[in-house]
């Protein structure tokens, strides 16, 4: 995999370094954006943008072991859905017009 940017930076006796500019840029991140580190299983580390919406910790933790899982898995983590899967599915939700962007009408429990 080529690097689209590479850049060093020097860590401080308080273990604090400066995001360089070059990187910064390519993750669109300014002052007061929050950025995350995730270091994987061959402590190779990522530096990924935080999105500042609320997200569901439930849901984030799911998203994570799926990731996880397919790190750890790659040949058999992702498989087609079987035909009665499929067709289940699509019996459920075939012909439903559903806007992802929608608000939701009326009381939501959670």
């Amino acid at each position: 995999m080529g690097a689209l940017v590479k850049e060093e930076s020097t860590i401080t006796a308080k273990g604090q370094t400066t995001v360089p500019k070059a990187v910064r840029q390519a993750l669109g991140v300014d002052y007061g954006d929050r950025i995350a580190f995730v270091v994987d299983d061959h402590r190779r580390v990522y530096v990924e943008r935080v999105d500042q919406k609320e997200s569901d910790p439930v849901v984030e933790g799911f998203l994570e072991l799926l990731a996880r899982d397919m790190l750890l898995r790659p040949d058999d983590s992702i498989v087609k859905l079987s035909s009665p899967l499929r067709d289940r599915v699509q019996a459920l939700v075939g012909g439903m017009d559903i806007d992802l962007d929608a608000d939701i009408e009326g009381d939501v429990a959670l």
